[in-house]
């Protein structure tokens, strides 16, 4: 790293020294070792070996973390380190002791009508100098709202002028695009909200997700991004944007009431289905339920609604027809001129096939055995799969194929020896110990400490879970998982409410506000 850091000693213009440190610093946050603490080894561990080199070139790389540190102990370690080598006599690099004085001009917003993906374009100016230390720059960066709003891209640029005219011109030559102003403090909050997912993403593990890779030119620029959006202020708290379940309801009775809807000929299947449509707009596309695109039809159609919703066999007839009709009525608050509403419409029985195979069969469509399904669902009621599913995960791997009778999730010993197997690593055989065919099984069986407050916990969280009570419990789970909570988490989160209501009155409410 220091040899690499020579290359900052050539450099005249701040901006080309922050690229550079930038750019080092996403390469050290990319190593991944397991067992080993990047951020301790490479980030700390670096930095006190700088100060101990006290070389010129360790001064321009602690001034360079200085101000694109990726945490505020790194930043404020390097800078101690920095003024440590200038008291030493060491030279600063020709582009100054701190990089990091630019501030933010002016904020924009880039976006086709469909909505799918954001364009921010933030323009930044020295605080202080002349000639090229004044020069402006832009900071554009891609958001994808498809993929859950991460970063997609991102780069710099100092022709902001020839930038600001182009994308003023597209946007008055295309109507499907808008190109706005918009304040620093939105900047702040659509940037950092995007940082926070691509790093939950990035630092996702197997067991909790599909992970995110960042292209080398993004991941080269993360720092900088990181350090430029803490020059935006942050917009101040006010009334909360969460859709509750009753705007959610008058939003779906007022287009079960439009002309749009008219067709739609059974009218309980078609609520159930706007329902889950304005579920997926507030929860997985940050509170824009009326957007849509035919990418987004794409996701709810064929990822998200596989993985949250099992639908009804009438609902899953609906589905195709009331989310059309949900387009026709929703694209005119979108503003989408009519051929994006076709196309947008079309793109729903492109997607109709492929979602109606999905569906035909639960059992196959979900991975699981029949079994499987008879105990989960022993009162056919379909639409509590998933929520079951969530409770009692091992069911549907093969871990438990050959001890299927121990682990009946529908009597009371079968769901406490799941409970303890999927939470503690216990297994809490229920069958008496002459039953056990061999000193070695009944080895394996033997009964482990566990805390038994935390698997009553448990236990009355399952039953919950299992009969839908309260009726907003799954849906304040799916809200978490949404929103990239990892199991485990989403698990504590209910104990926690469940814990601290003091009666279901309280419970559905504190549910309500996750």
């Amino acid at each position: 790293m220091l040899r690499a850091a020579r290359a900052l000693l050539a450099i005249r213009h701040p901006l080309d020294a922050e690229l550079v440190v930038s750019e080092l610093l996403g390469a050290w946050r990319a190593s991944r070792i397991p067992g080993v603490d990047i951020e301790q080894v490479l980030g700390e561990g670096l930095l006190d070996y700088a100060r101990q080199a006290a070389t010129p070139a360790a001064l321009a790389l602690l001034a360079g973390v200085a101000a694109l540190g990726s945490s505020h102990r790194h930043r404020s370690v390097a800078m101690r380190g920095a003024r440590s080598l200038v008291e030493q006599g060491i030279a600063r690099p020709t582009w100054g002791g701190s990089p990091a004085l630019a501030h933010p001009v002016e904020a924009h917003l880039s976006r086709s009508k469909f909505g799918d993906a954001d364009e921010l374009v933030c323009t930044f100016r020295r605080d202080h100098g002349h000639g090229p230390d004044a020069t402006e720059h832009a900071l554009i960066t891609i958001i994808d709202h498809n993929a859950g709003g991460i970063l997609r891209d991102a780069w710099v640029s100092t022709k902001v002028d020839q930038l600001l005219e182009h994308c003023t011109e597209e946007a008055s030559s295309d109507p499907m695009r808008n190109f706005t102003q918009i304040s620093h403090e939105r900047a702040h909050t659509l940037l950092t909200s995007a940082l926070e997912r691509t790093d939950r993403l990035v630092a996702a593990t197997p067991d909790e997700g599909p992970g995110y890779e960042p292209a080398g030119p993004l991941l080269a620029l993360l720092p900088l991004i990181r350090a430029r959006a803490r020059t935006l202020p942050r917009e101040q708290p006010g009334r909360s944007g969460a859709w509750r379940r009753d705007r959610r309801a008058t939003l779906a009775a007022r287009f079960l009431a439009s002309s749009a809807a008219s067709d739609l000929s059974d009218s309980y299947a078609a609520s159930r289905c706007a329902d889950h449509i304005i579920d997926y707009g507030c929860d997985a596309d940050f509170g824009r339920p009326l957007r849509m695109s035919p990418r987004k039809v794409d996701a709810f159609m064929l990822n998200w609604l596989p993985r949250r919703v099992v639908l009804l066999p009438e609902e899953q007839e609906a589905m195709p027809h009331v989310l059309a009709a949900w387009i026709r009525w929703a694209g005119p608050f979108q503003g989408l001129p009519e051929i994006a509403l076709h196309a947008t419409v079309d793109a729903v029985w492109e997607a109709t096939a492929v979602f109606s195979r999905s569906y035909w069969d639960p059992s196959s469509a979900f991975g699981l055995r029949r079994e499987v399904m008879r105990r989960l669902l022993p009162d056919g009621d379909l639409a509590a799969l998933p929520r079951r599913m969530f409770a009692f995960p091992l069911l549907a791997g093969d871990l438990l194929s050959e001890n299927d009778g121990d682990f009946d999730p529908t009597t009371a010993a079968g769901r406490r020896a799941l409970l303890l197997l999927d939470h503690f690593g216990a297994y809490d055989d229920p069958r008496p110990a002459r039953g056990r065919h061999s000193a070695g099984e009944e080895a394996r069986h033997d009964r482990q400490e566990v805390d038994e407050e935390a698997v009553a916990a448990h236990e009355r969280l399952a039953d919950r879970l299992w009969r839908g009570d309260p009726a907003n419990l799954w849906s304040a789970a799916q809200r978490l998982l949404d929103r990239g909570h990892t199991r485990p988490a989403v698990l504590e989160s209910l104990l926690d409410a469940i814990a601290e209501a003091e009666d279901e009155e309280s419970l559905s409410k504190g549910l309500d506000e996750l």
